[in-house]
């Protein structure tokens, strides 16, 4: 068997969008400083040939576009090559009492994958009979032994892990301005990257410990725009700026003095009225733009995407947004828009573990 390498998986919508995702992979390894030798498409796969397997899987992971990603041996694609790969990963894998199962898919040729499947279930318990491993089912194991064929060969899996899913960056073609403001308006920016956007980002706050919590969002966000350098623009918005609903005006206000086409709204039907969403997102059109929601389908979703951005903490309070009943008036004061506008300040970072604490730097 040849060396590790590793696999990226695309998802079903990102089938067609694969030369974006191998540009996408190439830049986030430069950015990571990951060292590889090529990065190329194997039927529908990518392989990454990198110095380091596990750095590179670990960096790549971050994209979006991506079913999963594994750390894999290559070997050929007949059935007994197929088989021994897998008994070989597999017993170095597997430990003493544990259940595994074996999956074989992708473009097979001259047999089915149940036959591998039990052939390669059967050299395991074998040649491992003393560490008293057995198979297991789809709803019980404790090791998945996950090979994937490719019309030129086969993918043992040693390491597999879950992707982020949704389309490649930029493989939308078209930017848009997105501000973050709260836990939920951080989330519709994830989702927004993760349906394919190119995305100019904008923080608005409306004090310094807000501030810091945002920047820790935005932080989380970062490394997926496939940038080596970010550019940032900060807003502080009167406290005194009314509702929330008021509040969010003001910021479309905000976004609307930028010139891309497509404005994104962190608005959910779920938590508010629908009655706003019309009204907001009339006020886009009217502008000449173009609104999206990306949280128009998202339920359960949105809690989900926050974990993933590392804001658990902030989950209690979207918990809470999502139970408010939005009452009373939601007007807006066009000088809280010019004086909010009056404070801008543009910091540009580079992308690396100390997002943090540069951004609060730069805006001191």
């Amino acid at each position: 068997m040849d060396e590790s390498c590793v696999v990226v998986f695309p998802t079903v919508f990102a089938r067609n969008k694969i030369p974006q995702l191998v540009l996408n992979i190439k830049m986030i390894l430069r950015t990571r400083g990951q060292q590889f030798k090529s990065v190329r498409r194997d039927g529908d796969v990518i392989l990454i040939d990198a110095g380091d397997p596990v750095f590179a899987s670990s960096a790549v992971n971050l994209l979006f576009g991506i079913e999963k990603v594994a750390i894999a041996r290559r070997t050929k694609g007949d059935f007994s090559s197929i088989v021994s790969g897998i008994a070989k990963v597999g017993g170095s894998l597997l430990l003493k009492g544990e259940r595994f199962l074996v999956k074989v898919d992708g473009s097979l040729k001259g047999f089915v994958a149940k036959d591998a499947e039990i052939a390669a279930t059967s050299e395991i318990i074998e040649k491992k009979s003393k560490l008293g491993a057995r198979p297991g089912t789809e709803q019980n194991h404790d090791k998945l032994l996950y090979a994937h064929v490719t019309k030129t060969g086969a993918y043992v899996c040693i390491f597999l892990d879950k992707g982020r899913g949704g389309v490649p960056h930029k493989s939308q073609t078209q930017k848009a301005v997105c501000a973050i403001y709260d836990e939920m308006s951080a989330v519709s920016c994830y989702e927004m990257i993760r349906q394919g956007y190119d995305v100019r980002i904008i923080i608005c706050y409306r004090s310094e410990s807000e501030l810091v919590g945002l920047v820790r969002a935005v932080n989380q966000i970062i490394p997926r725009l496939v940038r080596e350098n970010v550019e940032i623009d900060f807003y502080r918005v009167a406290r005194q700026s009314g509702s929330y609903l008021a509040y969010v005006q003001i910021i479309l206000e905000i976004m609307l003095q930028y010139e891309e086409r497509y404005v994104s709204l962190a608005l959910s039907p779920l938590v508010l009225p629908t009655g706003f969403i019309e009204k907001v997102s009339r006020r886009v059109f009217e502008s000449g733009r173009v609104p999206i929601v990306p949280l128009a389908g998202v339920d359960d979703g949105l809690f989900e995407g926050a974990r993933e951005m590392g804001l658990e903490r902030g989950i209690a309070r979207l918990e809470k947004m999502a139970g408010m009943t939005f009452r009373g008036t939601d007007t807006f004061s066009q000088k809280a828009v010019r004086d909010a506008v009056g404070t801008r300040n543009s910091v540009t970072v580079r992308t690396g573990p100390n997002n943090v604490h540069d951004i609060l730097d730069s805006l001191k």
